[in-house]
């Protein structure tokens, strides 16, 4: 086979297991490898999971029939930074301080990605998509050529057109719907560079909110169902086609042979525990209509249902086709292939495998002793069939082989593994950033979930966090009124365009200087500041507020703020733009290392 180059793609949706045919040939070397992560995608939803049959996903079915399907597929967090930050470093996100959303990204800019690995090697890198580690025009400073970031709507960061010639580096606009658009820059890419090794990534900002499919792919689920169910399925549909088109970009450039498919979700779905189908044009977050079922759990737990997600792994002539992969395998192993494809030494920091050897039956035994997750409260292990799992002042134990999902708590049962695992949590946890197995006390979302899944208690009302006071986790509300709606802080003003609204919070302890973080969307902009008092102030000087300029967006933003506070924080304020604004989190931290406080709305 007269071969110059390979293609390694990835894609990432969900778990799979092993059925070996006859022997494969042996990989080219350098292969290209491609990336797709899908987003807050639940584990039931591709049609070969064979759970949903609802779901429309011909084009990735048909890739895990010609490859592999892993059955026990994980990601190493339940939200989607840390999650990515694992993906694209190849290690635990917890070594660098990347515990989760809203953190100092400074720990993963000190990272090496696949990218910055492969171009060692002479790759030319490229992505599409949503990046989320940081503002988008320095995503080339982690090794990326060629970018189209559309993270939602109608604007990109870009230095490529759709035919993958290089344009000016700028905000660009553009009427195609942002899923199509980036599957058509990944298109463009793979034509302009098919006569080289390359390694991208394409990262489908779906089927997380705000659900936007247009009714060119939701007219293809009519019926009677949740609209935010029939939201989920179109754009997970626009996923598979644009996979179709990617794999026909492939084809006809003859490159089907020298390409390793992988395809995962970066987390579990946001269930919100009741699955309300509330109005998307008044309520943009809560569940995104994906499903995780029969897993136990959601999107921000280490259950399975947070952390198992759909994958397959396809490479012609190669991977033997229809094989189920039942072994644990997780994202940190995508960089550890490509990294082995790519003829580079493996680094004593990669945490995972080149999983090749054992998706072609050369290697028979598992990928893994043992997988290991912490995330803030909650932390857990996986050793073959037992996982121990960690949340808060809570501790369950479950054989998944018996029992995926996770319905009994077999502690009582089998102490001594229990210890075990919990010997080995540790041991793992005391080298990370900081050490140990929980950074923090469980927010009361996380205890009501646990409550709810895990040790079957009724669940919550919906409207369980609402208050008619305005008081909030520890927060009120001045010129304006709080409420949980869907998990979401929404903040509305009193008297719009007359008094600027603020949320604000008593009795803290941070020492100073800190940083300020708060995951907000304001449809109308304007600007947004953290102003302090300190321990022995009666009031808020006015020299202490520090402000920022917030876009208008439909989407989430992360905005972050350092505090150059002399002493410690007991009070903390956060003014906002005139208009309503949702808050899904705020965060503050001491720039010493600890304590830190937290307060999560939504769950992301």
């Amino acid at each position: 086979m007269d071969i110059r180059h390979a293609v390694l793609f990835v894609i990432f949706a969900g778990p799979l297991s092993v059925l070996h045919a006859a022997a494969p040939s042996t990989p080219p070397s350098k292969p290209n490898v491609i990336v797709i992560f899908s987003d807050d995608h639940g584990w039931a939803d591709l049609g070969c999971q064979g759970v949903q049959r609802d779901v429309r996903t011909p084009n990735l079915d048909a890739l895990a029939a010609g490859g592999v399907r892993a059955t026990n597929g994980y990601v190493t967090a339940p939200q989607c930074v840390p999650s990515r930050a694992g993906l694209l470093t190849g290690r635990y996100q917890n070594r660098f301080g990347v515990e989760s959303n809203g953190v100092d990204l400074s720990g993963f800019d000190s990272q090496l990605t696949i990218a910055e690995r492969l171009k060692q090697a002479g790759y030319v890198t490229g992505m599409t998509g949503k990046w989320h580690l940081g503002p988008p025009p320095l995503i080339t400073e982690h090794g990326f050529d060629d970018v189209y970031c559309n993270q939602g709507g109608s604007q990109a960061w870009a230095n490529i057109d759709f035919d993958g010639h290089r344009v000016p580096a700028e905000n660009v606009r553009s009427d195609v719907y942002h899923l199509d658009a980036n599957t058509a820059a990944a298109c463009g890419f793979v034509r302009q560079h098919k006569d080289r090794p390359f390694f991208f990534y394409l990262a489908y900002r779906a089927p997380h909110t705000p659900l936007d499919a247009p009714e060119k792919y939701t007219a293809r689920f009519p019926g009677r169902m949740p609209e935010r169910r029939r939201q989920a399925l179109a754009m997970i549909s626009a996923i598979d086609d644009g996979v179709g088109r990617v794999m026909q970009t492939l084809r006809e450039h003859g490159l089907e042979e020298r390409t390793l498919v992988v395809f995962m979700g970066d987390n579990g779905a946001p269930l919100k525990i009741h699955k309300t189908d509330a109005p998307l044009n008044t309520a943009p977050g809560g569940w995104d209509g994906s499903l995780n079922a029969p897993l136990n759990g959601e999107k921000g737990m280490l259950s399975e249902g947070g952390i198992r997600v759909p994958w397959i792994a396809s490479w012609k002539g190669i991977l033997p086709p229809g094989t189920v992969f039942d072994h644990p395998v997780i994202s940190l192993d995508v960089a550890a292939t490509a990294v082995a494809l790519a003829g580079l030494p493996q680094e004593p920091k990669l945490d995972g495998v080149n999983l090749i050897p054992y998706f072609t039956g050369q290697e028979t035994a598992a990928p893994h002793d043992a997988l290991y997750w912490r995330w803030l409260a909650q932390a857990a292990v996986r050793e073959g069939q037992w996982k121990l799992l960690v949340g808060g002042r809570r501790q369950y134990l479950f054989n998944l082989e018996a029992d995926p999902a996770e319905k009994n708590n077999l502690l009582a049962q089998h102490p001594a593994i229990a210890e075990r695992l919990r010997g080995r949590l540790e041991a793992w946890s005391a080298d990370l950033q900081p050490p140990g197995i929980q950074t923090q006390p469980m927010a009361k979302v996380w205890e009501d979930y646990y409550d709810f899944y895990l040790d079957g208690k009724p669940a919550p009302s919906p409207n369980a966090e609402s208050s008619a006071t305005g008081t909030i986790q520890g927060w009120i509300a001045r010129n304006g009124t709080l409420e949980v709606r869907e998990g979401v802080l929404r903040v509305t003003p009193d008297k719009p365009g007359k008094q600027r609204p603020f949320v604000a919070c008593a009795q803290l302890r941070i020492p100073g200087p800190s940083r300020a973080t708060i995951r907000v969307r304001s449809t109308r902009g304007g600007r947004i500041g953290f102003a302090w008092r300190l321990d022995g102030q009666k009031d808020f000087p006015p020299e202490q507020v520090v402000s920022i300029d917030v876009p208008a967006a439909e989407d989430w933003q992360e905005i972050g703020a350092e505090l150059p506070a002399q002493g410690q924080i007991i009070h903390l304020r956060v003014l906002l733009p005139e208009g309503a604004t949702e808050i899904g989190r705020i965060s503050l931290s001491s720039n010493s290392g600890s304590p830190t406080r937290q307060w999560s709305f939504d769950g992301k």
